[in-house]
C-alpha cells in the first residue's frame, strides 16, 4: 500500500493543493481511559477530533522526563500521596508564562506503580496537579534511562568517549532501540490529550530528543519547542555517535531549539552544518536554520533561579538552621564552600586538591580557612564513579590527617541529601563558592549563594544584614553559567595550581572590591531568573510558529528521516505549456545547464556525454537567439 505522505508528496509535485477547511478539535483532556492508536509509520498526516473544544485560550503541554511532583505510598499501603516538587524547574518556569495560559505537565513518576493502579494514579495527577503521567515497563525504563541516556548520551554531551568496554559506554543498539520506544511512550501519553490548533508543546532534555519527531507525523502545524539543558558538544564529539543524524533530524522538527549558552549553540548549528548540510541565518538578531521550507529558531537562553523561593526560604533560615549556630561553629574561619552532585564531571577532587595546594603555598590559611564541601547523592552509577567517590575520600582524609589540628579540620565534607533551606545556611556564611566542575551545562549553585548572600529585609539571615553586602566566586569556565558571571574568577579546574590561587585571591580581595563584583552580579541574577527565562523562550516559539497555520505543509519521509514541507500559500508549480509559450515568444535566450545533474547524472562514474545530449545541446546552439552556457566546478571542461 501506498504510504500517506508519499502520496502527499505526489499532490505536490502535481500542484493538487487540499482546501483548508475548518479544523476539528481534539477534547481538552481525556478523563476516562482510552484507547490510542499506535504511531502508524505510514500515517503522516494530522490527527483530527469530532469533538469541540471547550476552552479557546491557549494552553502548553510541557513535557519532561520526570513529572514535578512528589509520590509515596500512604502508611496504610493502600493508594498514594502527591505533593508539588517546589525545587523542579518544570513547576518554577510557570511564573513566565501568561497569567491566563493553562499548563498541563506529561512526564514519569519517580516510583514504580503497579499496572493495576496506574489508572488510578492517572486520573488522580489530571484531576488535582493536571499532571499526566507516562508509565514505563521496567525493561524500558532500565534500558532507556540507566542505558542509553546515562550510559552513552551523558558521558557523550560531556565530552567522554568510550575508548574501552570499563570507560564509559559502548554503543548498544537495544539501548537505542529502548530510548525510541520510551519517546514512543511519551508521544502517546502528548497526544492523548493535545489539541494541535490551540496547544503548544514545549519539550525539555537529553531524555526526549526524538520526541518532536513522533508527534511532529500526527501533527504537521503542531507549536513545538524543545531545550536542551545539558552542554551540546562540539561536532568532533558528536559525530562519534552511531545513530546522530536520527538524533539531529528528530530535534529538527521542532520549532524553536533552546540552549543555556552560545557555545551549546553553535555546536549544534555545526553538527548540522557538517552532518546534513544545513546552513543557518541571522536575520535581526535571531538565529534560524531553513528546513524543507520551515525555518526552525535557535534560542540561547540560560536559565536562572527561582528568587521568590530563595527569598521565602532565607526568611526562615535562621530559625530552621540556626545560622547563628554555624556562624559561631566556624567562629574565626574562613569558609569556602563547595555544593556538588556526587558526580563524575563536577570535579569535587580537583577541588579537594586546588584546597591542598592553597594551604601548602599559602601557610597563613592553615588553621583559618576551612572547605565546606556538600555532596548530593549520586544520581546514577558505575564503575567510574565508584573511584571518583574512593579518591575524595582518600583526599578528605589525606588532607585533614597532615593540615588538621585539634578543633580544626580544613575539609568538613557533608555526604548526604541537604535541602535548600540548609544550604541557604552554609550560603550565609561563606566568604567564597568554588565551583570547579569540568563539564556542566548550567549550574545554579552560584545564582543561589548570590542571592543567598543578598538577603531580604527584615531577615537576620543575609550575610552583613547591617552592612554593605559581598560575596566572590571561583568557577570553572567549562559550566554553563560562567558567561554570565563577569565578576567571578574563571579557572581551569583541571590546572589545579591556578585554582588553587583564584581560591586564595578570591579569600584575600579587599571588602570594597567584594561589594562591587556582587552588587554586578545580584543585578544580572535577580533580573534574569527562571520567569524571564521562560517567558523569553515562550515569546521566541509564538514567533516561529505564526505562520504555521498560513502555510502549506506536507509530511515526507520515513522513521527518523520523516520531515515536513512547507510552501507559501502564493506558491504556484510552474506550467510546462507557460515555458513553452513564454520560449516561443522570446527573442533572446539565455540557457544555463549543470554538468553534473542535469548533463551528466551525479551518481556516473563516466561523465563524458552521451550522443543524444551533445545533440540537443547543439540544437539548442544552433537557434541564434540563445546564449548556452554549462556551469560546472570541474576541472577540463572546455
Amino acid at each position: 500500500m501506498m504510504s500517506r505522505s508519499y502520496t502527499n508528496l505526489l499532490d505536490l509535485a502535481s500542484g493538487n493543493f487540499p482546501l483548508m477547511g475548518q479544523r476539528k478539535r481534539l477534547p481538552r483532556v481525556m478523563t476516562v481511559p482510552g484507547v490510542i492508536s499506535e504511531l502508524d509509520d505510514d500515517q503522516a498526516n494530522s490527527v483530527t477530533s469530532d469533538v469541540p473544544s471547550s476552552i479557546v485560550q491557549d494552553r502548553v503541554i510541557i513535557v519532561a522526563n520526570q513529572l514535578p511532583v512528589k509520590a509515596k505510598r500512604r502508611p496504610d499501603n493502600k493508594g498514594w500521596s502527591f505533593s508539588w516538587d517546589e525545587d523542579s524547574l518544570l513547576l518554577q518556569l510557570k511564573d513566565g508564562l501568561p497569567d491566563d495560559m493553562e499548563v498541563l505537565y506529561v512526564g514519569s513518576l519517580r516510583v514504580d506503580v503497579d499496572s493495576n493502579e496506574q489508572d488510578d494514579v492517572s486520573q488522580v495527577l489530571l484531576d488535582r496537579f493536571k499532571c499526566v503521567p507516562a508509565f514505563l515497563p521496567q525493561d524500558i525504563l532500565s534500558k532507556f534511562y540507566h542505558g542509553f541516556c546515562k550510559q552513552q548520551l551523558w558521558p557523550l554531551f560531556h565530552y567522554m568517549l568510550p575508548f574501552s568496554a570499563n570507560h564509559g559506554g559502548r554503543f548498544d543498539r537495544s539501548l537505542w532501540e529502548a530510548y525510541v520506544s520510551a519517546n514512543k511512550i511519551f508521544s502517546q501519553r502528548v497526544i492523548e490529550v493535545l489539541n494541535p490548533e490551540d496547544d503548544y508543546v514545549w519539550i525539555h532534555d537529553y531524555h526526549l530528543m526524538v520526541l518532536p519527531t513522533f508527534l511532529r507525523r500526527r501533527f504537521n502545524r503542531l507549536r513545538m519547542g524543545f531545550f536542551l539543558h545539558s552542554p551540546f558538544p562540539s561536532s568532533e564529539i558528536y559525530r562519534t555517535l552511531p545513530v546522530r543524524e536520527e538524533i539531529l533530524k528528530a530535534l529538527l522538527n521542532s520549532d524553536l531549539i533552546g540552549f543555556h549558552t552560545f557555545d551549546y549553540a553553535r555546536h549544534f548549528l555545526s553538527c548540522c552544518s557538517r552532518m546534513l548540510g544545513l546552513e543557518y541565518q541571522s536575520k535581526r538578531g535571531y538565529i534560524g536554520l531553513e528546513y524543507y521550507g520551515r525555518t526552525v529558531g535557535i534560542k540561547i537562553m540560560p536559565v536562572g533561579v527561582h528568587m521568590g523561593q530563595i527569598e521565602s526560604v532565607l526568611r526562615f533560615a535562621d530559625k530552621e538552621w540556626r545560622v547563628g549556630e554555624l556562624k559561631q561553629q566556624f567562629e574565626g574561619k574562613t569558609v569556602l564552600l563547595g555544593v556538588d552532585d556526587m558526580d563524575i564531571f563536577k570535579g569535587v577532587n580537583l577541588k579537594l586538591l586546588a584546597m591542598e595546594q592553597m594551604l601548602t603555598q599559602h601557610p597563613k590559611w592553615q588553621g583559618r580557612a576551612v572547605l565546606v564541601q556538600i555532596a548530593n547523592p549520586a544520581r546514577g552509577s558505575g564503575r567510574d564513579l565508584e573511584v571518583i567517590q574512593a579518591e575524595i575520600q582518600a583526599s578528605c582524609k589525606r588532607i585533614n590527617e597532615n593540615f588538621g589540628q585539634p578543633g580544626y579540620e580544613p575539609i568538613v565534607f557533608i555526604d548526604r541529601p541537604v535541602s535548600l533551606s540548609e544550604k541557604a545556611a552554609f550560603y550565609t556564611i561563606a566568604e567564597c563558592v568554588v565551583v570547579t566542575a569540568v563539564r556542566d551545562g548550567m549550574n545554579l549553585i552560584p545564582y543561589e549563594y548570590i542571592v543567598s548572600r543578598q538577603g531580604v529585609s527584615g531577615s537576620e539571615s543575609g550575610s552583613e544584614s547591617s552592612g554593605p553586602k559581598k560575596s566572590m566566586l571561583v568557577v570553572s569556565e567549562f559550566i554553563g553559567c560562567s558567561p554570565s558571571l563577569s565578576g567571578a574568577i574563571r579557572v581551569n579546574p583541571w590546572n589545579v595550581e591556578a585554582t588553587a590561587e583564584a581560591m586564595n585571591e578570591a579569600i584575600s580581595m579587599a571588602d570594597a572590591e567584594k561589594q562591587l563584583r556582587h552588587e554586578k552580579h545580584y543585578r544580572y541574577v535577580s533580573t534574569h531568573d527562571v520567569a524571564y527565562w521562560s517567558k523569553s523562550f515562550f515569546q521566541d516559539m509564538e514567533r516561529s510558529c505564526k505562520d504555521h497555520f498560513r502555510r502549506w505543509c506536507w509530511g515526507i519521509g520515513l522513521s527518523f528521516g520523516f520531515r515536513v514541507v512547507a510552501l507559501d500559500p502564493n506558491f504556484r508549480k510552474l506550467s510546462i505549456d507557460s515555458i513553452v509559450s513564454a520560449y516561443s515568444r522570446a527573442k533572446n535566450r539565455a540557457i544555463l545547464l549543470d554538468y553534473d545533474g542535469t548533463v551528466m547524472p551525479q551518481t556516473s562514474i563516466n561523465k563524458t556525454p552521451s550522443e543524444d545530449v551533445i545533440l540537443i545541446l547543439n540544437t539548442l546552439c544552433s537557434d541564434p537567439r540563445n546564449t548556452v552556457f554549462v556551469v560546472s566546478g570541474r576541472e577540463g571542461i572546455a
